[in-house]
């Protein structure tokens, strides 16, 4: 796979087609464990420094994929360019659209807070009619130190039999809980996308896409929801610049 090192991570040198055609593949042919998708951006480049668990989930991912212009623009400062940014919120509806009548796509939304799930479903099969959604969870506080909650979680997966997992757990959490439970994962394809069950769902909304093309969707983000963003957003705008000096003096 081709694949760029940056920041102490390899990240795959996709652009969207091309993640789409491969998650694809994953769920026309299964393999014996599920294989996820994981998203970086600032934020997660910052905490992959600190973090021996998230290296190895993200070592442990099918896919990595650059969600975030900085990463994207510090690849190509850097001369290890990446295409394009592939945001996970993207992704979703995109392989969504690609689903056709005669081969449905089977979804599980794993996330969000009580009811929003149930939202996104009924949103997702008005806007994409070939998509189907066999289940949707929202997990309580705390459920990863609970192993009775997660053999739950298994069990509900298992006997829905979806094609593709949404995990909106937020980061590192999502990623931890994916690359834990692998080889458990009764699905062929999960993705590990944030805040994108509440986008479907209506509960939150993305910035517009000009915002977004400008590479200000963290402005947007923070502005929605300032009292838990500003502080991570500032810790990030503080260590992501030396991150990206230490890159370019090695």
């Amino acid at each position: 796979m081709n694949r760029v090192r940056l920041f102490g991570v390899e990240i795959d040198r996709v652009g969207m087609a091309e993640a789409v055609a491969r998650v694809q593949e994953w769920i026309a042919q299964p393999s014996a464990g599920c294989r996820f998708v994981v998203t970086p951006n600032v934020d997660h480049t910052v905490l992959l420094q600190t973090s021996d668990a998230l290296r190895a989930a993200y070592q442990g991912a099918g896919l990595v994929l650059a969600d975030g212009w900085p990463v994207v623009a510090a690849s190509r400062l850097l001369r290890r360019p990446l295409p394009e940014r592939v945001a996970g919120s993207d992704l979703a509806p995109a392989l969504f659209a690609a689903a056709r009548p005669d081969a449905p796509l089977r979804v599980f939304l794993l996330g969000a807070a009580p009811g929003v799930g149930e939202r996104a479903a009924r949103n997702i099969h008005r806007r994409w009619p070939a998509v189907t959604v066999v289940g949707a969870y929202s997990p309580p506080v705390g459920f990863e130190r609970d192993d009775a909650e997660n053999e739950k979680i298994l069990a509900l997966i298992r006997n829905a039999s979806p094609d593709l997992l949404l995990i909106g757990l937020g980061a590192p959490k999502q990623e931890l809980w994916a690359h834990r439970h692998q080889s458990q994962l009764a699905v062929p394809a999960a993705l590990c996308v944030g805040a994108t069950i509440d986008f479907l769902a209506g509960e939150k909304r993305r910035a517009p896409r000009f915002i977004q093309k400008l590479g200000l969707e963290w402005l947007h983000r923070m502005a929605s929801e300032p009292r838990r963003l500003i502080k991570r957003y500032a810790r990030d705008a503080w260590i992501f610049p030396q991150l990206v000096w230490q890159e370019w003096r090695a």
